[in-house]
């Protein structure tokens, strides 16, 4: 999921002219947009510097390392908004050096989904949804995908989720009320607002794994999570969430060896 709108973004750099064979990509991320960034930098030639708090997994860092991006870590208790101040703190010490696509607030992020993720869940469920649940980081799969499933039915109902506290193990999640609100987040969009605890999602990441055979992440363990709250409320209906990240990232946390009562 965050590959199409750093695909997106960067395409618009390039167009745009903001993002030159001399420029380094630079951004603030939790994890996986910086992921797509430093596969799509190398497959494309450009230097990739991402701000990324101390906490996030082991492997996520491998992985980026891999890739030859270049790592600032910044203070985990900051979460990702001090990854987001350190990223515009580089910027502006250096405007000429960096291409900043800034996913929190670059349009082309939410315009991914709009064209990409909207369009593919009206053909796959063959226009019979009734809800879709997504998270809340750079809020970009939300915003974009709600706007396109508005348009195409405006019965849709649109339900957004965050974490419950400011302080939790759901990576790529905001909680909204304690964080730099992304300036491509749209409210107005949501008709329902949900909250999970990470107990909570790491649970249905252990259910997902040994019920389903799907291996994901907390954050898709929390869409999980949600979904099946809403669902519950329904007699009849089509809902659709998105799991959005694998959980091979993740197997080093000790959730994995918790066992239900």
């Amino acid at each position: 999921m965050k590959d199409r709108p750093a695909l997106n973004m960067i395409r618009e750099g390039i167009r745009s002219g903001q993002l030159g064979p001399e420029k380094i990509i630079l951004d603030a991320t939790s994890g996986n947009t910086g992921i797509a960034y430093a596969m799509i930098g190398a497959a494309l030639g450009y230097p990739v510097r991402l701000c990324i708090p101390r906490n996030v997994s082991d492997l996520h860092k491998r992985i980026l390392r891999a890739y030859g991006a270049d790592l600032e870590f910044t203070d985990p208790t900051l979460g990702s908004d001090g990854a987001i101040l350190e990223a515009r703190k580089l910027k502006e010490e250096n405007t000429a050096r960096y291409f900043y696509p800034d996913q929190y607030s670059n349009d082309a992020n939410w315009r991914a989904h709009f064209e990409g993720t909207g369009p593919e869940i009206i053909e796959q469920t063959g226009g019979a949804i009734t809800h879709f649940v997504a998270g809340l980081g750079t809020t970009g799969t939300f915003t974009g995908t709600s706007r396109f499933l508005k348009e195409v039915n405006p019965d849709i109902r649109l339900i957004s989720f965050q974490p419950f506290s400011p302080f939790h193990g759901l990576e790529g999640l905001k909680h909204l009320p304690t964080s730099i609100v992304p300036e491509i987040y749209d409210e107005t969009l949501s008709n329902d607002e949900l909250t999970v605890e990470t107990e909570d999602a790491q649970e249905m990441v252990r259910r997902l794994a040994r019920e389903e055979g799907l291996l994901v992440g907390p954050s898709a363990g929390a869409a999980a999570a949600a979904a099946l709250e809403v669902a519950k409320e329904l007699k009849e209906g089509v809902v659709v969430t998105i799991l959005c990240d694998s959980g091979h990232k993740y197997l080093g946390f000790d959730f994995w060896d918790e066992t239900e009562e």
